[in-house]
């Protein structure tokens, strides 16, 4: 009899939804005004407007504190031991981009000693 649990979700599969839904919900309480929409024609234009313009204010800082905490991310995973393949992958980018965008990540003592062969003796 087949398993009916449903398949495991990966993370991320909502994230894009669920953070648009909190912009909003932030967009809303940072103008509460906007909940009764004004009678006049121009007026709504003018309230569309200003309501479009917090709305991508608040993205941009949204996009701003998402790019700290990515760049905290990285660097505990470095510091956790993994490599610009394992980094990149988990931002979905290559290694080379990683590298790019985190530049030295792994430079200031958190890469993995290289492995030296015993010394031989003659």
């Amino acid at each position: 009899m087949p398993d009916p649990s449903p398949a495991p979700r990966r993370p991320g599969d909502d994230t894009a939804a669920l953070v648009a839904r909190l912009v909003d919900e932030v967009t809303r309480r940072l103008a509460p005004e906007s909940a009764h929409p004004p009678a006049e024609l121009a007026d709504r234009a003018r309230e569309s407007r200003r309501y479009a313009l917090l709305r991508l204010r608040v993205l941009t800082d949204v996009k701003q504190a998402v790019r700290h905490l990515e760049d905290q991310a990285a660097h505990a995973a470095a510091e956790s031991g993994a490599g610009y393949p394992e980094i990149g992958q988990a931002v979905s980018m290559s290694r080379q981009g990683a590298r790019r965008r985190w530049p030295g990540l792994l430079t200031n003592g958190t890469t993995h000693p290289t492995h030296h062969p015993p010394h031989r003796s003659t």
